[in-house]
């Protein structure tokens, strides 16, 4: 079976249990995440071989993080090491009209010493069927820029198809490159496009409303720059305050428009990496399911993931597709 790959960082969570303030907490808890290892666990969690690249540091953590990969089944067997420390990230959990906060310790971390000279991807993706992309990782150095880009030509020359997600996060930007520049060159090298109308304007320089007119006439737009995108998905959320959010999404796939129903999550146990859960459900459901029902499945993966602490989405096949038969009860499976 052949294997879908994700590239980027591996980063430690640190958080106060429950909705503590950092001032008020003497404990902390610890996850690992990091949004394309998130989408990987969350594959392989559905059944899908998936190989992990990274740069972690190489001492006790390192270790750790790698441990906790390789539970889920997710290779690690070309994630390199670094004398530099893991990235880390400090969150503070909101609550109803409260938001969350996070702040970053990244800037420096083993992932940064990344180069292609150290990631053999013509060996990785002769057994790759699929990698996936977001914009955080060309973000944090030019050496995850240049690496991810080599890994996406040699993807287009073997016919991979190839996710992006390129999130614009204004604050990584640090090391000189333009962001949209860079995004644009590697959406160039890439097949399904998991982003909405922020992204698009980012990326177009375009002025494009959130409505569903714009959005079909954006992703055409987008379609007639970039020949290779072939669809394009949107994950919309509506916040009715931290605690309470409404997720449904909508498509253009060069030939029809189609929209889901929202899912109303009254009670978000954890919100980080939810976007991930999405789009894993979706890489999933391109390969089972027509594009609607692709779509619909990933919004339910979506919404699945604000039920589970930390930064990865546990759910398997058969409860994601309970939520999209209507069961969400959450009465007691016995």
């Amino acid at each position: 079976m052949k294997k879908i790959i994700t590239f980027g960082e591996v980063l430690m969570r640190l958080s106060p249990e429950g909705n503590k303030k950092f001032m008020q907490a003497n404990l902390l808890e610890f996850y690992f995440g990091g949004t394309e290892v998130n989408v990987g666990i969350s594959i392989a969690n559905f059944g899908e071989k998936v190989k992990h690249i990274s740069c972690v540091s190489n001492d006790f953590v390192g270790d750790t993080a790698l441990s906790y990969i390789q539970k889920f089944g997710v290779s690690t067997s070309d994630i390199v090491r670094s004398p530099k420390p893991l990235g880390v990230y400090f969150l503070e959990v909101g609550a109803v009209m409260r938001p969350s906060s996070i702040s970053y310790n990244r800037s420096h971390s083993s992932f940064s010493d990344i180069t292609p000279k150290v990631v053999d991807w013509e060996r990785i993706l002769e057994k790759g069927k699929w990698i996936h992309w977001t914009g955080i990782t060309p973000a944090l150095s030019k050496g995850a820029y240049e690496t991810l880009k080599a890994g996406l030509k040699i993807a287009k020359e073997k016919g991979i198809s190839v996710s992006a997600d390129p999130t614009y996060r204004n604050g990584l930007w640090k090391y000189g490159e333009n962001a949209k520049d860079v995004l644009a060159d590697l959406v160039g090298y890439s097949t399904i496009f998991i982003g909405g109308i922020n992204e698009i304007n980012e990326i177009l320089e375009t002025n494009y409303s959130y409505s569903n007119e714009d959005f079909i006439e954006a992703s055409k737009k987008l379609m007639e720059r970039f020949p290779s995108i072939e669809k394009v998905f949107d994950k919309i959320r509506t916040s009715i305050n931290s605690s309470w959010h409404k997720i449904r999404a909508r498509m253009w796939n060069g030939e029809e428009f189609r929209e889901t129903v929202d899912f109303d999550i009254t009670h978000i146990v954890d919100r980080i990496g939810t976007g991930d859960a999405f789009a894993a459900g979706l890489i999933y459901g391109l390969q089972k399911y027509d594009d609607f029902k692709s779509m619909e499945f990933a919004s339910a993966a979506c919404a699945l993931k604000h039920t589970y602490e930390g930064d990865v989405n546990y759910a398997a096949v058969d409860e994601v597709n309970a939520i999209l038969n209507g069961n969400i009860s959450g009465r007691f499976n016995r």
